[in-house]
């Protein structure tokens, strides 16, 4: 079943009186990296359930991060830039 872009959602469900955070989501993105985890870490996260546009993966709530957004200055940008086209000069680009 094809989904819309605004259908595939992601809903992260966890409060204060548990340990463990609920994922549901129906974007392929999400799932690809959520079963990764669930293959490499099967003790820390779970697939909890699916059909056949979604799943369910419970891993514990202190997974959960929120950071700020990375600050680059215009000297940092700079140097990217330039080691970008010293790159693709390399390459011959």
């Amino acid at each position: 079943m094809k989904l819309s872009r605004y259908e595939q959602e992601s809903i992260l469900n966890y409060n204060a009186g548990e340990r463990t955070a609920i994922l549901y989501t129906r974007d392929k993105v999400v799932m690809r990296k959520l079963d990764t985890l669930v293959v490499d870490f099967p003790d820390t996260y779970k697939l909890t359930g699916q059909d056949e546009v979604s799943k369910t993966y419970s891993f514990p709530k202190s997974y959960v991060s929120y950071r700020k957004p990375r600050a680059v200055s215009t000297e940092q940008r700079e140097r990217a830039k330039q080691m970008m086209i010293a790159k693709n000069r390399a390459n011959g680009g």
